[in-house]
């Protein structure tokens, strides 16, 4: 992308991030068979998208614009988009019937491809385990719940 659309989008997703982190903090305390408190997923959604438009936002503005010819970097890659958008729909309707799990393990394995073509072993190593351990963290440490495995 080309750095005037960075800072645009840097400076859109980080009114975003404050208007998603304040709306959190309106939500109640209260949590039924969760002692993680409902508000606190949007909140961490909220603060992670300020850091990150911050971060994006500081980049572009300290960046030059130096692009040169056939420079592939800068045009659009719709294709990529549409894999991820898919996998990305396919996830929201296969969580529920497949699990949390499953599901992230498959929508992982298909991003990392689509990114990064050919390197199997570690695509399936940071799925398998990143799926895995936030399962687990979140279930059995925090006691929040998440769809299990399909039965």
């Amino acid at each position: 992308m080309t750095l005037r659309f960075d800072r645009i989008a840097s400076i859109v997703f980080f009114i975003i991030g404050v208007l998603f982190f304040t709306e959190a903090l309106k939500i109640s305390d209260s949590a039924y068979g969760s002692s993680v408190g409902p508000k606190i997923f949007p909140m961490g959604l909220g603060a992670s998208l300020i850091v990150l438009s911050a971060l994006l936002i500081v980049q572009s503005f300290k960046a030059k614009s130096v692009k040169t010819a056939g420079d592939e970097s800068d045009s659009p890659q719709y294709k990529r988009f549409l894999i991820i958008l898919g996998a990305a729909i396919g996830y929201v309707l296969l969580l529920e019937p497949l699990g949390y799990v499953i599901t992230t393990f498959v929508f992982l394995v298909i991003a990392f491809q689509t990114l990064e073509r050919g390197k199997w072993l570690p695509s399936l190593l940071i799925a398998a385990a990143f799926s895995g351990i936030i399962y687990y963290g979140y279930v059995n440490i925090l006691g929040g719940s998440l769809p299990g495995f399909p039965i």
